[in-house]
């Protein structure tokens, strides 16, 4: 009977030091072969917009926004387009630059720059124009394989009635929308609550959990209640052929001179306040670097970037009210605003409200707007 019961033991003492082996054997195994993951997905995980607020998203993609005239015999016809890649070309619609003569480009630091069109759709309403001037600019990214989906949250950015960078907010309250308006069949296309008027032709549609393009904002109902935006992954192989394919010195540019009109004060006054509004919108967003290149040669000269920033730094909120504008004798704009500013520094443990009136020169520099000089008193 003894005997019988040593041998569940015997082999149970076996069984654990097999064991014992093979883990050792495994582990060396693991030790001399490192693992490898070919997964490159890996290398694309970086700080995304998910950080960053509505405010926030909206200020850098207008960087990349313009605002575009199509000038053809005596009608012009005004939309909007975007930034998409470092080549400094544009994505709009293909009505809007359609049969233009001179094509004009604002951004949406107040330049105006001459366009040359390097690809338009004859079906398809999407059209790509090129400005070497924004070569390595910011630029957006343009969503080449997503689908957005109806629910999606979505942004709107164009410029409406000539009302430069209008944003409107929404969502992709359709999709797989067929029709045909002036020639151009559109396929699949979003339907948007956002609004789609005169001047939003062109214009991206934003992705608010991405900060994406995922469509071209194309027509809206005369209502202006519903929108149509273009698929961006639809359009996405096309634009790029036409960027690849485009040469600088095949293209024509017109002279900036052509298209700069210094001798209509509503409008020198409306471009230099949309000036002064992006200098004040920079600095509340903290985009220091954005402020300093609106400032011209002689201001740049006299302070330093860093000194530039130090200035503002301190501020944690910054408005801007009751702005208000004259020519002066030599084509220069006085601007002036009613600052608010909250500043902190380190050291204090209270927030400190300022009131401050700002006043703005604005002229040409080299054929662009720039912020001549600046002064502030307090109220």
């Amino acid at each position: 009977m003894q005997k019988k019961q040593r041998t569940p033991v015997i082999v149970s003492i076996i069984l654990v030091a097999a064991g014992i082996t093979i883990l050792t054997v495994m582990n060396n195994q693991w030790q001399t072969n490192p693992v490898s993951v070919n997964n490159p997905m890996i290398n694309k995980v970086e700080s995304t917009t998910e950080n960053l607020d509505l405010k926030t998203i909206i200020h850098n993609a207008e960087k990349s926004v313009v605002q575009i005239e199509g000038q053809h015999d005596q009608n012009t016809m005004t939309g909007s387009g975007f930034l998409y890649n470092g080549q400094g070309d544009i994505i709009t619609n293909a009505h809007v630059i359609k049969d233009a003569d001179i094509i004009n480009v604002r951004t949406a630091n107040g330049h105006i720059y001459p366009g040359a069109v390097i690809g338009e759709g004859e079906e398809t309403d999407v059209a790509v124009i090129r400005v070497p001037q924004l070569a390595d600019q910011s630029a957006l990214n343009l969503e080449g394989e997503k689908k957005a989906e109806t629910g999606d949250e979505v942004i709107a950015l164009g410029s409406p009635h000539g009302f430069q960078n209008t944003v409107t907010l929404g969502i992709i309250s359709g999709t797989e929308r067929n029709f045909t308006v002036d020639g151009y069949n559109y396929e699949d296309a979003y339907q948007i609550s956002a609004q789609i008027t005169e001047g939003n032709s062109g214009g991206p549609l934003i992705d608010q959990e991405t900060g994406n393009v995922i469509g071209i904002n194309a027509v809206g109902t005369n209502d202006g209640t519903i929108g149509f935006s273009i698929p961006a992954d639809d359009i996405y192989q096309q634009v790029t052929t036409w960027s690849n394919e485009a040469q600088n010195d095949q293209l024509d540019f017109k002279h900036t001179e052509d298209i700069t009109d210094t001798s209509n004060p509503d409008q020198l006054i409306e471009d230099a306040e949309y000036v002064a509004e992006y200098f004040f919108e920079s600095i509340s967003i903290r985009d220091y670097v954005g402020a300093y290149t609106l400032l011209g040669s002689s201001m740049q000269s006299a302070n330093s970037y860093p000194d530039f920033r130090e200035g503002y730094i301190d501020y944690i909120d910054l408005n801007y009210s009751d702005l208000s504008s004259s020519v002066t004798e030599n084509d220069q704009v006085k601007t002036t605003a009613s600052i608010t500013a909250e500043s902190k520094t380190p050291e204090q443990e209270e927030t400190e409200t300022q009131q401050m009136t700002y006043e703005l020169t604005i002229g040409y520099e080299n054929d662009q707007l720039k912020i001549l000089n600046v002064s502030a008193e307090d109220n």
